[in-house]
């Protein structure tokens, strides 16, 4: 074999996003060098790989179609010989695909990975952020080891571990008129500008929560952007729904944002962890999960404010 695993990474990463110099943004290797693996492994496997679109990237042949998947899973091989050796030698070490519900990454995934790498130096993460549909497509195609998201839907086949519960609220400007009240009910927002999360699945359950009470939102405008909603709630657009609690009381233009409870039982969010059911799961995938569940909890959630802390916090 006069081909390497590193080469066989470069066409992998090539052929996902159809660009050698998005390939070298991703794996931080320089244009040339992956031009050269990609060159090498056509001349190795007497193959042509890609079509070469001028100034428009490139795409597989139907060769390279094939061989993608050979490639991917020539790859997974490799890396289950580290899952192996460090079963054998009672060792943690590998790379995890992990994937992370957008709304829940910037404020989840940086202390949580850097918390598991740090443990488990001999680990590495490799990161995807997506809405929750795309992220559970990922798993099941075993292009993710695991996701982190919201228990919004399991669909059969998958297995859940819970970590934290979140309740909705509603979030608005300082100047709001709902900023100053002490609760809020769902008649009561019904009625006004609603900017909404419009992710799959998400977006559901913020309209569930209106129909649930047989009432239909004044929805002003929808975005698929959650920073987007928040700096636009801060500048007096309207009100928003939200479950995650972020420690920053300010939106991205600095503007502050006021969360105001709403009255009544209303389904909370779940945060937990997504993994494929199988007879026996990799010790790596284990490990993670038992970090995941002493690390996020109703009393601690990075980046956020807990749910246990905003009860506390709240007056009685």
């Amino acid at each position: 074999m006069r081909y390497t695993l590193r080469q066989i990474e470069y066409f992998i990463a090539t052929a996902e996003t159809g660009s050698i110099t998005l390939a070298s943004e991703r794996l931080n290797i320089s244009q040339p060098s992956i031009s050269t693996a990609i060159t090498h492994l056509e001349e190795e496997l007497e193959t042509q790989l890609f079509v070469r679109h001028h100034a428009k990237g490139l795409s597989l042949t139907p060769a390279g179609r094939v061989l993608l998947v050979e490639a991917k899973r020539l790859v997974d091989q490799a890396e289950h010989m580290y899952t192996v050796a460090s079963e054998v030698n009672d060792k943690v070490r590998g790379q995890l695909s992990l994937g992370c519900m957008v709304t829940l990454a910037s404020m989840i995934m940086p202390e949580l990975s850097h918390s598991f790498t740090a443990a488990f130096p001999a680990t590495r993460i490799a990161q995807t952020v997506s809405d929750h549909e795309t992220l559970l497509d990922k798993l099941q195609r075993a292009e993710l080891d695991v996701v982190i998201s919201y228990d919004l839907l399991i669909p059969a086949g998958f297995e859940f571990l819970p970590l934290a519960s979140l309740p909705p609220h509603v979030l608005v400007g300082e100047n709001h008129p709902f900023a100053r009240l002490s609760s809020i009910s769902m008649e009561e927002l019904a009625g006004a500008p609603l900017i909404l999360l419009d992710l799959p699945i998400s977006r559901e359950y913020f309209l569930g929560l209106f129909a649930k009470h047989g009432l239909e939102p004044t929805i002003a405008t929808r975005s698929t952007h959650q920073d987007v909603i928040r700096t636009m709630v801060a500048n007096g657009y309207g009100y928003t729904l939200a479950n995650v609690r972020p420690k920053s009381q300010v939106a991205m233009d600095g503007r502050p944002v006021v969360r105001v409870p709403i009255t009544g039982d209303h389904k909370p969010v779940v945060i937990g962890v997504f993994s494929l059911k199988s007879g026996r799961k990799a010790r790596l995938l284990e490990i993670f999960e038992q970090h995941c569940k002493s690390f996020v909890s109703d009393a601690y959630i990075p980046g956020m404010v807990a749910p246990l802390m905003e009860r506390r916090r709240s007056p009685t």
